[in-house]
């Protein structure tokens, strides 16, 4: 097993897609057929034909990737393919249309037109991604200064404001508790696991994940904590229950919410924990802790100060916090198309773009941890799971929602293993809190 993991035996991460019918998947993987069968192929108006100009633009764009060792196969039945050798993958562009969204927006054309099946991949395609993901790396950060700049820009252009983030929140996480449950842990946690021992089942990994969130604020019985985004409410009533604290936790939708307030009450923790449906820029009130996990990456750059000065009013003097964000390792723009179909407002910070947060306030920042390749090793959880689902989520929407979420969790477990995307844990306290630990030995001490 690789720290990549596009191989494990025993979670099955090997993604197959499309026309593969014929391909047998490798021992212990989840081999899945699409239901429905992909559009045929069409000819466009004036003629099937692929022009000299389509195939030359079509070979630039894969040496701007690196000349990834894939096999193209054109609706005329024309191939291109960029290495001798057995290709990762081969992608079949199935009508002209596909071919030009593609050229124009390589992220985006090829994110739709995989899920309309007008782009079939036969192969591995975990595998083909991982062949391309070097090539945009080298593709976004060739001109650093420059890219920089354009993403600082296009993170400004709009704010999230509590009505679009009321929107944005409802686009992805108001979908339905049925159809995350098909792939999530059984408490539903949707942020990174934690392995202590790359052996955990992804149950067990929440819940270390949980208890290191914890054990990294200190928490004592009778305190009070804040959490600013609690997905399914998993690590409020997590604390709850297990170090006797306090939780009031916001979050703003609605499907969530509910959930968590029907878990409090059937626990018998609704008296420690209170969900509350609103935005965390409403936080009211005086807190030991304050925790957010996963929720930065929606707040969107023009807020991080505004946070800043939420955490500040709401932290007690001597209170301490903990934030858990994706990120990156330089500024740039989340990929067009999961910005437009799964993440609307979102956008992954780099570490020095979050310091927006904690430094005009003066906090001190205590601990940086990056753990993307536990959420690498997560995701190939979640993508093994949802494959096995995957008649199951057709029957709920179609065959182009199954699509896009197979290739959105396919490309983020390459995007956390090939260092794309970071997982940032920060803890940090009010400058004059010095009662803490020197080192982290206590952190890998058993309970």
């Amino acid at each position: 097993m690789t720290s990549t993991g596009f191989s494990r035996s025993r979670v099955g991460t090997r993604c197959r897609s499309g026309d593969d019918r014929h391909l047998a998947a490798a021992p212990g993987a989840v081999s899945r057929q699409e239901p429905d069968s992909a559009p045929a192929p069409v000819s466009p108006p004036g003629g099937g034909w692929v022009s000299a100009a389509e195939r030359w633009l079509l070979e630039r764009l894969l040496r701007r990737l690196g000349n990834p060792a894939i096999r193209i196969v054109l609706w005329d039945g024309q191939e291109l393919a960029t290495t001798d050798a057995s290709p990762a993958a081969t992608v079949r562009i199935r009508d002209r249309s596909a071919l030009l969204g593609l050229l124009a927006n390589p992220a985006l054309g090829f994110g739709d037109a995989y899920s309309q099946g007008r782009i079939v991949v036969e192969g591995d395609l975990l595998e083909l991604l991982q062949a391309v993901a070097g090539g945009l790396w080298s593709e976004a950060t060739s001109n650093k200064t420059l890219r920089a700049r354009i993403a600082r820009w296009l993170s400004r252009l709009h704010g999230n404001t509590i009505g679009r983030s009321r929107r944005n929140v409802h686009h992805h996480y108001d979908i339905t508790e049925t159809f995350y449950r098909l792939w999530l842990d059984e408490q539903l946690v949707y942020t990174g696991a934690y392995f202590s021992d790359p052996e955990l089942t992804l149950e067990e990994a929440q819940r270390a994940k949980m208890d290191y969130v914890c054990r990294k604020l200190r928490l004592r019985p009778g305190e009070h904590v804040v959490e600013a985004g609690f997905g399914w409410g998993a690590l409020a009533l997590h604390m709850a229950r297990h170090y006797g604290v306090r939780v009031d936790a916001y979050n703003l939708s609605r499907e969530q919410v509910l959930y968590a307030r029907r878990r409090a009450e059937a626990e018998g923790l609704d008296s420690l924990v209170t969900f509350i449906e609103d935005d965390y820029r409403r936080i009211a009130g005086k807190f030991d802790v304050f925790v957010s996990v996963g929720m930065l990456e929606h707040v969107g750059r023009r807020h991080y100060r505004q946070l800043g000065e939420v955490i500040d009013r709401c932290l007690k003097p001597a209170g301490r916090g903990l934030v858990h964000s994706i990120g990156r390792d330089q500024p740039a723009a989340l990929d067009p198309w999961i910005k437009r179909r799964i993440f609307p407002g979102a956008y992954p910070p780099a570490l020095k773009e979050i310091m927006d947060v904690f430094q005009p306030r003066g906090f001190s920042v205590l601990d940086v941890e990056n753990l993307r390749l536990h959420y690498a090793r997560t995701l190939e959880h979640w993508l093994d799971r949802y494959q096995a689902n995957e008649q199951r989520v057709a029957e709920m929407f179609d065959q182009p929602f199954v699509r896009m979420w197979r290739l959105y969790l396919a490309g983020s477990v390459v995007a956390f293993a090939t260092g794309t995307l970071q997982l940032f844990q920060i803890v940090f306290t009010r400058p004059g809190a010095n009662n803490i630990s020197w080192t982290r030995a206590w952190l890998y001490e058993k309970p």
